[in-house]
């Protein structure tokens, strides 16, 4: 049970209402409203008025709810001083910050994968000899204009999106504790968003899985390259929306980690992101380079963008590398 659940059960079972509560503590009845939905926590001073108040100890209030005591929380090591403290209204404002920002970035990669589909499609049509194409030029160059575009849109989303939420950037690069209390509000949280991040991921997937069937299917009728051109679009069109699910429900799941410095940001891995990212940023900013300059030169975009699924398989791959030559 976290600090806000025990002041509400000691407020009912002493027969209280907020605005009692509020008065024997002289503090406001929306402070008390706060503290209870988990919105902010009580000072040390408030936290003390309630260990009286309530005949209960001030250990009971802060620290029930957990089995031991996290180095995080209690600040032992000996450069403790040094750590920056997060209270509990910064961390509800950057989960709600993500919350709000995650449908923008999911946007941004739909964006991305879809760009190719308009050049996909028209340069099939072009090439299976389409009547309605004044020519294949004009198909490719519509194309091309669209891609741009679409990437463009992407791009006019991701960087205001990080702007934005570029003053919670200490949570991948500094040291930090949570104050008393705030652990338990945002595992609640994590808690309640769990079913519906294994939902989003569950189906994200399982609609990259389905999006192969109507190739599948026309392939095994034998269908002319106009209806397979089509299907090959639409792969991307479904797979464009799955990966916006999957995308926006990681985002979020991770605000909830970057908090509580557990998977991937424990301090031994941020650490590590750290020192690694300079050569990550090199990695894709070289693949991008590579599919530019290819598509470029053999004008093939349909075929070029298999670029992208290779070197999102080789970068574990390539991030096992860089780990392994790091401890050696």
């Amino acid at each position: 049970m976290i600090l806000a659940d025990k002041i509400i059960m000691l407020r009912k079972k002493n027969g209280w209402s907020q605005e009692e509560l509020a008065e024997k503590l002289n503090v406001s009845r929306q402070s008390v409203s706060k503290w209870e939905g988990g919105l902010s926590v009580p000072d040390m001073n408030k936290i003390i008025g309630m260990s009286a108040l309530f005949g209960v100890s001030t250990d009971y209030l802060l620290k029930d709810d957990l089995e031991e005591v996290s180095p995080s929380e209690t600040a032992q090591t000996d450069d403790a001083g040094a750590m920056r403290s997060v209270s509990a209204e910064e961390a509800n404002r950057y989960l709600d910050s993500v919350e709000r920002l995650s449908k923008r970035i999911a946007l941004g990669v739909m964006l991305c994968i879809l760009s190719p589909v308009c050049l996909l499609f028209l340069g099939g049509c072009a090439d299976e000899g389409a009547k309605w194409l004044p020519s294949e030029n004009i198909a490719v160059s519509i194309g091309m204009v669209v891609l741009f575009l679409l990437v463009g849109i992407a791009v006019a989303i991701f960087i205001p999106t990080g702007l934005q939420l570029s003053e919670f950037s200490y949570l991948d690069k500094e040291r930090f504790s949570l104050e008393y209390g705030v652990k338990g509000i945002v595992e609640k949280k994590l808690v309640a968003y769990t079913p519906r991040y294994r939902m989003l991921v569950t189906v994200g997937i399982v609609l990259c899985i389905f999006s192969v069937i109507p190739m599948l299917v026309f392939g095994i009728m034998e269908a002319n390259g106009l209806v397979l051109i089509g299907c090959t679009a639409l792969i991307l069109v479904i797979c464009s929306f799955a990966v916006a699910l999957i995308v926006r429900a990681c985002y979020i799941n991770g605000s909830f980690q970057r908090l509580l410095q557990t998977g991937e940001f424990t301090e031994e891995n941020k650490k590590h992101t750290r020192e690694t990212e300079a050569f990550e940023a090199a990695y894709w900013g070289l693949f991008t380079a590579l599919y530019l300059g290819i598509s470029f030169w053999t004008m093939d975009w349909h075929i070029t963008w298999i670029v992208w699924p290779v070197a999102g398989c080789l970068f574990p791959v390539f991030q096992y590398v860089l780990g392994a030559l790091k401890k050696k």
